[in-house]
């Protein structure tokens, strides 16, 4: 642990000097969180890079399992190696002043899906932070292991919603965890979304941007949305989890809408949204590689995730609703109170 330690802060001390007398973001408030990013990044030989910035504050401490793993200034970034196995590793960032941030690595690695992820762990316009831990967002279950349903366990999902449509989860029914809920929340249901197979790249483009706004203005996009939302909201023992197919765009536009809700800023909301281009590279590239150049073209907009799409769904809400706010309280039924709730629930600072 002491050479973890040391590793770790010989590249956050050395940011120390120039970034100590950087101003305070909240100067007058010492209980806020002061800072304004932090990542846990996962590497695959088992290390953790953590990277910080928290203007006008001297010193951060950040530990691991009760340890102190590094140590820096306002800003900084470390590398910390050699820690115990674990379901999920959790930091504990601590300023000198101000409220701390607790934060993992967002992907949830398990045997059976390639984007299972954690909604938190993102700041507020306001400077608050998500909390992680509460609510995940996920691809398709069918494959999940023995070991990734105990894992679940521990991580303590107790709800999952199926955001899919019956043939799919006739198809590749979900797995969920002992004493989990399974609830059907089917997107598309009555919305004839997806019924014919595009022929062309643009004509699969076009298909994506109206699926999104059927999510936001269908009827079955706006019953499903309200169950998630509302049992977010109304559920004190979380985890809830959500999820389709691929864990993209039905499940972008849940973790988009709820992300907005809370108040994170769209330049977030987007990155959170497009990370899905990432975590399922390995994957779609194997599908698009066993299709012929021209199927592949047209197959490819389908597995992407664009901005295009994210903002037809923002542009459906405008268009229909006039602001998020209506959205929320018109079209998923989640009144001023609720949403005051869910801000409690959800986020710190």
């Amino acid at each position: 642990m002491k050479k973890a330690l040391l590793a770790a802060t010989v590249v956050a001390s050395a940011l120390t000097a120039a970034l100590i007398t950087a101003p305070a973001a909240n100067a007058g408030d010492r209980s806020a969180i002061p800072f304004t990013e932090a990542t846990v990044t996962a590497g695959a030989d088992g290390s953790f890079t953590l990277e910080w910035k928290a203007p006008g504050t001297r010193r951060v401490e950040i530990k691991a399992n009760g340890k102190v793993v590094a140590r820096g200034g306002a800003q900084g970034r470390a590398v910390v190696t050699g820690l115990p196995a674990a379901d999920r590793q959790w930091f504990d960032f601590k300023p000198q002043h101000g409220q701390g941030l607790r934060l993992a690595d967002r992907l949830v690695k398990l045997d059976g899906t390639a984007n299972f992820r954690d909604a938190g762990g993102y700041r507020t316009s306001t400077g608050q932070w998500v909390r992680m831990g509460e609510v995940y967002r996920s691809d398709a279950l069918n494959k999940l292991t023995a070991n990734d349903l105990a894992k679940l366990r521990r991580l303590h999902v107790r709800t999952v919603f199926d955001l899919r449509m019956e043939d799919e989860r006739t198809k590749d029914a979900d797995k969920v965890p002992a004493g989990a809920a399974y609830v059907v929340a089917d997107v598309f249901a009555g919305s004839g979304s997806f019924q014919t197979m595009p022929r062309t790249p643009d004509e699969a483009v076009k298909a994506m941007v109206d699926a999104e706004r059927a999510m936001v203005s269908g009827a079955g996009g706006k019953k499903a949305y309200a169950q998630v939302l509302e049992s977010i909201e109304r559920d004190r023992d979380r985890s809830v989890l959500f999820h389709c197919t691929a864990g993209k765009d039905r499940t972008g536009w849940a973790n988009a809408a709820l992300l907005t809700a809370l108040g994170v800023p769209r330049q977030t909301v987007e990155a959170d949204y497009l990370a899905s281009n990432d975590y399922r590279r390995a994957a779609n590239d194997a599908i698009l590689s066993h299709l012929p150049a021209q199927q592949a073209a047209v197959y490819k907009p389908l597995l992407d995730v664009r901005p295009e799409y994210l903002n037809a769904g923002y542009d459906e809400v405008r268009a229909t609703y006039g602001s998020f706010d209506r959205y929320l309280k018109d079209g998923l039924g989640i009144d001023a109170r609720e949403l005051k709730q869910l801000k409690k629930d959800l986020l710190v600072g």
